[in-house]
């Protein structure tokens, strides 16, 4: 394709996004198709010769797009936002176009200055300090492992340089929540400290997280000969939103010597908000951070950024200097490929960048507050209507909810709560997902595509009493 091909069809495409969000409040969330619809209707084999542009669009726009969840649906209240703003499409859309891989500064200085200007404009933006420095991750799954895998080298005083962590005498622990994002869990494993050496720290009746719990469990690790490394604390957990107490986890931390990495991947955007920044007081007591802008402030996924305190520490752990990248601006620049663990890089900032200046951060501010205060709204709705109850406080934008009918409880209970869920999801006029809490099935409505307002909410509070009674009245 040549630059006046690339042209004509790009601008096809750009139409057909655009159409795709002008109509999408009319699109049903959730993806119609059945397993398997999609891939029947495509060839098992590639084609041998050039097809043209068109017909990969009109594939496109008859087979792929039927496919697609709609996440940026008005009435799209599954998972956790991910407010792709256009602006930040845009951004996203130059990086590919221009097509550099950060390798090092000089392989694209543009993308490792605005980088640095784009994370520290993020560190102001949510209240951070000028003692963190920040760097663009792809999730928060990879910064979360970047923080375990920096706390093994701080306790073992640099083990990596050594025989590793199986050469050290006596075994490492991670401490996190049961509410913790799966990720936590995974990066402990991919870190190497083993599943049998992951602690799980009792919570409170908010499912916070017990600082006087983990101070017992190092205590008792202690005693039986183990090391304690690092815990994990969450601002803003995935099922429920609890806040685990920032302020009391540093404290233990400091006393005991341990890394503390706060997870703030979904709630981190709402840190923008002054009168939000409560929630993770005590955050400067931390050694990494991390808040993903790809959710809920409305940067395309995916960016995730990382903040640290001690730059030089996650370059020692981090670090490659091949003779190949190596140049004369070395030692008067960042080269962020020691700043994580991929070599290449997307100029991620871009995105970033867009977002922000087009926006605006008092734009942005409103957003956030906006989302708040419809989870409050629907929270007092469900309060005060019959059989319906909020499981847990709702200081964010998700809020847990169930129906619970008289008659109903247990197992029949937990098939009550998936049917009338799954009626919602399939009529296509709102998606939500249900989740486990205590052991039983709840609903999660999570509040916070860029084009949801009030009247989204109240319209899903409507259909989720509808698909209720719906259900129990034996509705097929």
């Amino acid at each position: 394709m040549n630059p006046a091909d690339f042209r004509d069809n790009a601008r096809a495409i750009v139409d057909w996004v655009a159409n795709y969000r002008a109509t999408i409040a009319d699109r049903p969330v959730m993806a119609q198709t059945a397993p398997g619809d999609i891939k029947a209707q495509l060839p098992v084999s590639p084609p041998a010769d050039a097809e043209p542009f068109a017909d990969l669009l009109r594939d496109f726009d008859q087979i792929i797009a039927p496919g697609i969840t709609s996440w940026q649906s008005p009435r799209f209240f599954g998972y956790f936002p991910s407010a792709g703003s256009l602006a930040s499409v845009l951004g996203d859309y130059l990086s590919s176009g221009i097509g550099v891989i950060g390798l090092s500064w000089q392989a694209c200085p543009a993308l490792t200055e605005l980088e640095e200007v784009v994370t520290d404009w993020m560190r102001q933006m949510v209240g951070l300090s000028g003692a963190w420095s920040g760097v663009i991750q792809d999730t928060a799954s990879a910064s979360t492992l970047v923080a375990l895998i920096c706390a093994r080298e701080r306790t073992t005083d640099y083990s990596l340089v050594r025989g590793g962590l199986q050469a050290e005498a006596r075994p490492l622990t991670v401490y996190v929540s049961a509410h913790a994002h799966s990720s936590v869990d995974k990066a402990a494993l991919l870190a190497g400290f083993g599943r049998e050496h992951v602690r799980l720290v009792p919570h409170d009746e908010a499912y916070a997280m017990r600082p006087d719990a983990l101070r017992d469990l190092v205590a008792a690790d202690r005693a039986a000969g183990r090391v304690p490394c690092a815990v994990v604390a969450t601002t803003g957990t995935t099922g429920t939103t609890a806040l685990d107490p920032v302020r009391g986890m540093a404290e233990v931390a400091r006393d005991e010597g341990l890394w503390l990495h706060v997870d703030a991947a979904m709630a981190g955007s709402a840190m923008i908000v002054p009168a939000l920044r409560w929630m993770w007081d005590g955050v400067e007591g931390a050694d990494s951070v991390v808040l993903n802008p790809h959710k809920w402030l409305g940067a395309v996924f995916d960016c995730s950024l990382y903040y640290v305190r001690d730059v030089e520490h996650l370059v020692r752990v981090m670090s490659t200097n091949p003779s190949y990248l190596q140049s004369a601006a070395d030692g008067r620049v960042k080269n962020y490929r020691d700043w994580g663990i991929p070599l290449g890089r997307r100029f991620r900032a871009l995105k970033l960048w867009f977002l922000i200046r087009e926006q605006g951060v008092r734009a942005l501010q409103a957003r956030i507050t906006r989302d708040v205060e419809n989870a409050r709204w629907l929270e007092r709705a469900v309060r005060a209507a019959p059989h319906w109850r909020v499981l847990a406080p709702v200081p964010l934008q998700t809020v847990c909810l169930r129906h619970e009918p008289p008659g109903l409880d247990g197992e029949a209970l937990d098939r009550h709560t998936l049917r009338w869920v799954d009626r919602v999801n399939r009529s296509g006029a709102a998606y939500l997902t249900p989740s486990m809490l205590d052991g039983r099935w709840m609903a999660r409505v999570s509040i916070g595509a860029e084009p949801t307002e009030r009247e989204h909410v109240a319209a899903l509070w409507d259909e989720l009493r509808d698909a209720a009674a719906a259900e129990l009245a034996g509705g097929g």
